[in-house]
């Protein structure tokens, strides 16, 4: 089989083998293989794993989000389906005249094979968007509020099949009987359970894990109702299901619940379901007469949805390829749409050869559709801004934006320090976008929250300390020079960083900056391998200019101290590259702030001249720079520039070593040239965090004695021409044009002597 219904290729796979398609119509092998006595078993495992597993997808839904969807997943996700049903019913209609009553596929369960060919699930679309790391992405938020509308709409049309398809086996007296008892259900749900959940959340102390006494009253809960929906006359899933939908989404206790109950189904009893499933599927039985009905229609249900996500994407002017792929995510069907099929085939709705074919071709279907979504939608390709983003390319009197992402509380007062030190004043005003990064848990889809002013969302109560600092931050800095916009986005970490860069690309945001990893504590550090995988994501493919925050407790130290008329020392280590001079702008910025006092550290190698065009161009961009500051501090006693020449790797490192103390705050560049000659030597460096860069893993290795924070920057990634207005194209330089730019540059006999710039040696 291509893939799973539920991302277990291997489960399908067992159960397709043993079924009658390839050894189960050998007895002997049958026998050996999996014995009768074994059968019951086994069943008796795959729907205590099946009905959990509905429970914890209900537990998982957010009905809320049908009410947030908002007009354009409202539009797409009705019509997607209402146009393949409407396709499949017509298509149905015209092959049930082309077959009469008596011949092979009678005109019922033409209809019933349109009607459940036509359906979709937010729970397999959800999956699948998670499988291929597309949640955070434009598609994948639209495709989640889509499928949540057509999920619903699909489901409520199969429960009236099956409500219908009941009425001929029973007394009407009897089905009267039956749908007392399951609104009786409905309200014990809504009426008794739900408060006790409310009730279970209340005494669990914040921050604290729900007790374990919680979770067996929730099982109990859930096995309770499964029974109670067989006694009402309907199917044992429909308990789970309800009470499932009734557990509050999000931590504590639909958290917890998803935790422990998600891995052991999954793992463990879901497997024996697929088992079950597939063992059933005999492709070489069904008759063709089925094949053509079910194919015709699987197209037709195809074709009609991807036509109806189209249409109304274009109207909403959403690129065609984007709305393809998003017709295509919308095709996909699933392990909930097998377990529809299944309860269809026991209400003798389907019989075993249309079963068959029908859950074969999803599971083939599926496979095609999954690698062509990731071949047709990449979204890293829009997170490419062809505009500056940097401090470096921000000019002096205009409006600062950044982007702070904070993983936990306790990093909010290092961070708030550094948008102190970035020098709020009424000529260059800061806008700063706070996002509180979550893992996601407890819930099936990504959520962002945008707290307002004076209000903190139900749905990220965890941020209301992060929230409550920054608002009061906010506030002491009156007159316009800080606004404070807060967010909270609960994401999957595997693909959170493409929500930072769709918010920096929207937002124009200049620098974005993130805290370490590792967290310094009183007895050692902590480190979260979680946030240095995102980080990581994030500096990858990051719009803006990025810095990366190492917090030693020293910046906030000097904050205090500044009360007494001391000064916040701010060191910049100057070596080469676009990365240092973006971290040389973003001092300067800082030393416009009375209180701070830059010093340059400025490393030149000995005898060095470029021998390659963009080696030329970076170092003619790094004399302007540095020649800039020096202009700029002439009259400014606190601002001093130092020159240290070195010849090799360790001359830098010790270079390095000397100054790891004098700061409290020391910025960095992160890439630099390999090829240098100080660099050959690090080559071979075993680096701790290469995140960092050669230098910043030299002040932040566990063996480094720097007590100072460190502040770690990478510049926008653009092309070279970027750095020069755009006029340069590396395609098209030629040798003579390169050896002028080299001549011109072998003309400075010393740019990096001060001149009229008091200088030192460390």
């Amino acid at each position: 089989m291509l893939i799973s219904l539920c991302g277990d290729d291997d489960c399908n796979q067992t159960g397709f083998f043993l079924g009658p398609s390839v050894w189960g119509h050998n007895n002997e092998i049958l026998k050996a293989l999996y014995p009768l006595k074994s059968f019951y078993i086994n069943e008796t495992f795959a729907f205590l794993g099946c009905l959990l597993f509905m429970f914890v997808v209900g537990a998982k839904m957010d009905m809320s989000m049908l009410i947030r969807a908002g007009k354009k997943a409202e539009v797409i996700g009705f019509l997607s389906f209402l146009v393949p049903l409407t396709f499949n019913l017509t298509t149905a209609s015209f092959l049930a005249k082309r077959n009469p009553n008596s011949g092979p596929v009678p005109p019922n369960l033409l209809y019933h094979m349109a009607a459940f060919q036509s359906v979709s699930s937010f729970h397999v679309i959800t999956c699948l968007l998670a499988d291929l790391n597309l949640l955070n992405s434009e598609l994948g938020q639209l495709a989640v509020s889509s499928s949540m509308v057509s999920g619903t709409c699909s489901w409520v049309m199969v429960i009236f099949i099956f409500i219908a398809r009941q009425d001929n086996f029973v007394s009407t007296t009897a089905m009267m009987w039956t749908y007392l008892s399951s609104l009786f259900l409905l309200l014990l749900v809504i009426l008794v359970l739900r408060p006790i959940m409310y009730v279970m959340i209340r005494n669990t102390p914040e921050g604290k894990p729900i007790r374990e006494g919680y979770i067996l009253i929730i099982f109990i809960m859930v096995l309770v109702m499964a029974l109670s929906g067989e006694v009402c006359g309907q199917h044992f899933l429909l308990g789970p299901v309800v009470l499932g939908l009734a557990v509050p989404d999000g931590p504590p206790l639909g958290t917890a619940i998803v935790q422990r109950l998600e891995s052991f189904v999954t793992w463990i009893l879901l497997p024996s379901y697929f088992v079950y499933s597939v063992a059933g599927v005999n492709v070489f039985s069904v008759d063709c007469s089925i094949v053509t009905s079910v194919a015709t229609l699987g197209l037709t249900s195809f074709m009609g949805k991807v036509v109806a996500v189209i249409v109304p994407s274009m109207y909403f002017k959403i690129p065609l390829m984007d709305a393809l792929s998003l017709g295509l995510v919308m095709s996909s069907q699933g392990i909930t749409d097998v377990m529809m099929l299944q309860q269809a085939r026991l209400l003798f709705i389907l019989d075993d050869q249309t079963y068959s074919f029908m859950v074969a071709a999803i599971v083939v279907v599926t496979g095609v559709l999954t690698p062509l979504i990731k071949l047709l939608y990449q979204p890293s390709k829009r997170l490419k801004s062809s505009w500056k983003r940097g401090i470096q390319h921000t000019t002096q009197n205009m409006e600062l934006r950044m982007l702070v992402c904070i993983y936990h509380p306790e990093c909010t007062p290092s961070l708030i320090s550094i948008l102190e030190m970035s020098n709020p004043a009424t000529k260059s005003p800061i806008c700063c976008y706070v996002i509180h990064l979550m893992e996601l848990a407890g819930r099936l889809s990504p959520i962002l929250v945008h707290h307002r002013r004076g209000t903190i969302s139900s749905q990220a109560q965890s941020s209301s300390h992060i929230v409550n600092a920054f608002r009061f931050y906010e506030e002491q800095n009156p007159g316009g020079n800080l606004s404070v916009n807060l967010f909270t986005a609960i994401s999957p970490f595997n693909t959170v960083h493409e929500e930072v860069h769709r918010i920096s690309l929207e937002k124009r945001a200049s620098m974005l900056v993130l805290p370490f990893h590792r967290q310094w504590k009183i007895h050692g550090f902590e480190d979260d391998p979680k946030v240095r995988s995102v980080n990581r994501h994030i500096l990858h493919k990051s719009p803006c200019s990025v810095g990366v925050y190492v917090d030693r407790g020293t910046l906030q130290r000097c904050l205090i101290q500044t009360a007494t008329a001391l000064l916040c020392s701010i060191g910049v280590i100057f070596i080469q590259g676009r990365d240092d001079r973006e971290a040389l702008a973003y001092a300067m910025r800082m030393g416009e702030k009375p209180s701070v006092g830059v010093t340059l550290v400025h490393v030149v190698e000995t005898d060095y001249q470029p021998t390659t065009v963009n080696s030329c161009v970076d170092f003619e961009l790094d004399y302007q720079l540095v020649c800039d500051f020096k202009i700029a501090t002439v009259a400014r006693r606190h601002h001093v520039y130092m020159e240290e020449n070195v010849s090799d790797s360790v001359e830098m490192v010790n270079v390095i070593r000397r100054c790891e103390n004098w700061f409290d705050l020391i910025l960095v560049g992160r890439h630099h040239d390999r090829e240098s000659v100080i660099y050959k030597g690090l080559a071979e460096w075993n680096s701790e965090f290469p995140e960092l860069g050669f230098v910043g893993d030299i002040l932040v290795a566990s063996d480094s004695q720097c007590q100072a924070s460190v502040l770690v920057v990478q510049q926008q990634r653009l092309d070279m021409s970027a750095d020069y207005g755009g006029s340069y194209d590396r395609g098209s330089v030629t040798d003579d044009a390169m050896s002028t730019v080299t001549g011109a540059s072998s003309t400075i006999a010393n740019p990096w002597r001060p001149n009229k710039v008091r200088s030192g040696k460390l």
